[in-house]
């Protein structure tokens, strides 16, 4: 379907590197296309004021001699930006090259934001089905002529006309569609099906980007999942690990949680499941602090609070100080623990290391099995269940969903109804919060019944 009221420019870059930020343009393209043909061009080496790695010398062919002498992409601002401005700006995975020009028309002054067609996108609506869509695959398969490949002249050509050949067979409005100001085809990475993003639901929940093979690269979770996906995709960050993420994006599935507490456990457990390349590694994950006993010279137990450390035994983790020196005066107090030998004062003891030695294991046993047992009670996924957490000695046991309809009549039952899965630190110090913060949906053993419990906290 021909666009003859609209005036698009077709852009090709040759760079540095792979991220705006840190690398330079050597080569750009634009040619302007009026919805029939092809009525200016422009085209021009950059000197990108670096070196340029032997590996893109050899595949562009472009060298540090070719561009000596050329214009800088600051000389050039001014053109490159009357070009552009007022007109769709096209490429082929069109946020790689939109993110480079954006990046440097601001470092030379000029504010830049204009709409913006991927013929990736629109190739994979268009024409469905296609082995690959990479720019040679893809003239290879449709039989667009191509020459000069990996210059930004002769890849702007090959573009130019596999557009003119998209508007010709876009017979369903598609481009229209893609070029509304709320449409998600302006957002989304290339290889991201529209239909994909369409249907995650409105929720808290797990989501899980994949690469082309399926294999998870991120993990994330979210009070509402499609409005936090579409987070993902919003702005033109030139950092390299944005635009390789969004390059290796080709799905993305989901898990729904009841309650965003919910999504936060499982999203830790399956990050250290899976361990997905763009996810950063978690230093929430790791205790801060840590209760530690060791046996001093006079033979004496001592406990102590310190920086906690992977590689030392410790008794139990903390997230903040304060939690430590808390728990450490109680066992003081209920046990009769001489303050020096805690890090508290300065007098001794008149008991003998060995008596006193049989006080600090009594507390070390009492912190080892009389940690809190309890389970929290809150929203299901929908109105029909509860979905409860379950901590077990003061370690997270468990989650999962309780339905109305079952016959839940004892703790254990609820405990046999849940998914196991494994317990870090982090995961409790969210747990505790939680907890303290509401009360009410806290269930302990020898309270009532959880059957009664069931459908109070929707």
């Amino acid at each position: 379907m021909k666009q003859t009221h609209i005036q698009y420019a077709i852009v090709d870059i040759e760079t540095t590197g792979g991220y705006a930020a840190g690398s330079g343009i050597t080569e750009i393209a634009i040619l302007i296309h009026d919805g029939q043909q092809v009525v200016e061009r422009f085209e021009s080496l950059i000197d990108p004021q670096r070196p340029i790695p032997l590996s893109i010398q050899a595949m562009t062919g472009i060298t540090d001699d070719m561009v000596a002498g050329s214009p800088t992409f600051g000389q050039l601002a001014s053109r490159v930006y009357g070009l552009l401005d007022g007109r769709i700006f096209v490429a082929h995975n069109v946020n790689f090259d939109y993110s480079f020009i954006k990046h440097h028309l601001e470092v030379a002054g000029y504010g830049f934001a204009v709409p913006k067609l991927c013929t990736v996108r629109m190739s994979r609506k268009i024409k469905p089905g296609l082995p690959s869509y990479s720019l040679g695959r893809l003239c290879d398969v449709l039989g667009v002529p191509i020459s000069n490949r990996h210059r930004a002249g002769g890849d702007a050509d090959a573009t130019a006309i596999l557009f003119g050949w998209l508007l010709e067979w876009d017979v369903n409005g598609v481009i229209a569609e893609m070029l509304k100001k709320t449409s998600k085809h302006q957002q989304l990475p290339p290889n991201l099906a529209k239909e994909q993003f369409d249907a995650l639901p409105h929720g808290a929940g797990v989501y899980y980007f994949r690469n082309k093979g399926g294999k998870v690269i991120y993990v994330g979770k979210a009070r509402d999942i499609r409005s936090r996906v579409a987070q993902h995709f919003t702005g033109h960050n030139p950092n390299p690990q944005r635009q390789h993420f969004l390059r290796d994006i080709h799905s993305v599935t989901n898990q729904r949680c009841g309650t965003e507490l919910m999504a936060l456990l499982l999203e830790a457990v399956e990050i250290q499941r899976l361990w997905p390349v763009y996810n950063r590694a978690l230093k929430r994950f790791e205790p801060k602090y840590a209760l530690y006993a060791y046996e001093d010279g006079g033979g004496y137990l001592r406990l102590a609070i310190g920086k906690y450390g992977k590689l030392l035994q410790h008794i139990h983790v903390f997230h903040r100080k304060l939690d430590a020196i808390n728990l450490l005066q109680q066992l003081i107090k209920e046990f009769d623990l001489h303050p020096k030998f805690c890090g508290f004062g300065t007098n001794g003891t008149e008991l003998s290391p060995t008596v006193y030695n049989q006080r600090v294991q009594r507390a070390l046993d009492h912190l080892a099995h009389h940690l809190p047992t309890f389970a929290i009670f809150d929203k299901g996924r929908d109105e029909d269940e509860n979905g409860c957490i379950w901590v077990e000695n003061g370690k997270f046991h468990g989650m999962g969903y309780v339905s109305h309809h079952g016959d839940i009549t004892s703790f254990e039952a609820v405990k046999e109804a849940l998914t196991r899965y494994p317990s870090n630190h982090y995961m409790m110090q969210l747990i505790y919060s939680y907890a303290e913060k509401h009360p009410s949906k806290v269930w302990k053993p020898g309270q009532p019944s959880p059957a009664i419990t069931l459908g109070k906290n929707n």
